[in-house]
């Protein structure tokens, strides 16, 4: 079986390239021993490949289920390339960082703009919800609530791009301790920001809103670390 190559993309495994010309999201790849005949390699080599696309996220393999394609994410291969260099220097987490700020400001507009207004109107649920627990009598952290804020206005580009890199993001936040933080001083300045921010949007001021999301992550380089960082073990 000869399979149709839409680029050269020669530094693809040929079981990468299998899965590119499939792409149907959820159906089941045919055993391992068909897949070596149609494409030409021994199976050592194709499973291999397999678990390469498994730690890329491109397909999950279950027991008695196979091998299934998953939707296409960045996020995966991010993670481990990403996590991979925090684990040897815990420096390259602010550069991730500042990778993530200028892909939220420079996919405000689009972002904002791609939101229905139910959409925009979440954000302030979230805005709420978030200062319920903050204002409480026993305060708690909204990381769920500040994670869900961000990713939010971007969501609804369908830019599995620009998902990828803001969703590794909040992952590894977490992973290096960030989502701990317990100065309510600060994270009050923080959702202080994010309700002026919402509030922009609401009222169709992006301009506004653009200024605060700019003036907002600077907080996180005032921020000290957590005196105890876990690790990646």
């Amino acid at each position: 079986m000869i399979l149709p190559e839409r680029q050269n993309l020669t530094f693809l495994s040929p079981f990468l390239k299998y899965l590119a010309t499939i792409q149907k999201e959820g159906d089941s790849l045919p055993p391992l021993t068909v897949i070596s005949e149609q494409l030409g390699i021994s199976l050592a080599s194709l499973r291999e490949q397999l678990e390469v696309a498994r730690a890329l996220g491109l397909v999950e393999v279950r027991p008695r289920v196979g091998i299934r394609i998953l939707p296409y994410s960045l996020k995966p291969a991010l993670l481990q390339s990403a996590g991979f260099a925090i684990q040897m220097d815990e420096a390259y987490f602010s550069q991730f960082s500042d990778l993530r700020k200028q892909v939220e400001t420079g996919f405000w507009y689009q972002g904002v703009r791609s939101m229905s207004p139910a959409d925009r109107q979440l954000l302030l649920t979230l805005v709420e919800r978030a200062e319920e627990k903050l204002n409480g009598t026993s305060p708690q952290i909204p990381h769920e609530e500040h994670r869900e804020l961000h990713l939010s206005m971007y969501r609804k580009l369908n830019n599995p791009f620009v998902m990828g890199v803001l969703e590794a993001y909040w992952d590894l936040y977490e992973a290096v301790g960030l989502a701990y933080y317990t100065d309510m001083t600060y994270l009050c300045r923080v959702w202080n920001y994010h309700r002026r921010m919402v509030e922009a949007i609401l009222n169709d001021d992006l301009d506004l809103g653009f200024q605060l999301l700019i003036e907002h992550a600077g907080l996180l380089t005032e921020r000290q670390r957590p005196d105890v960082v876990p690790r990646f073990e």
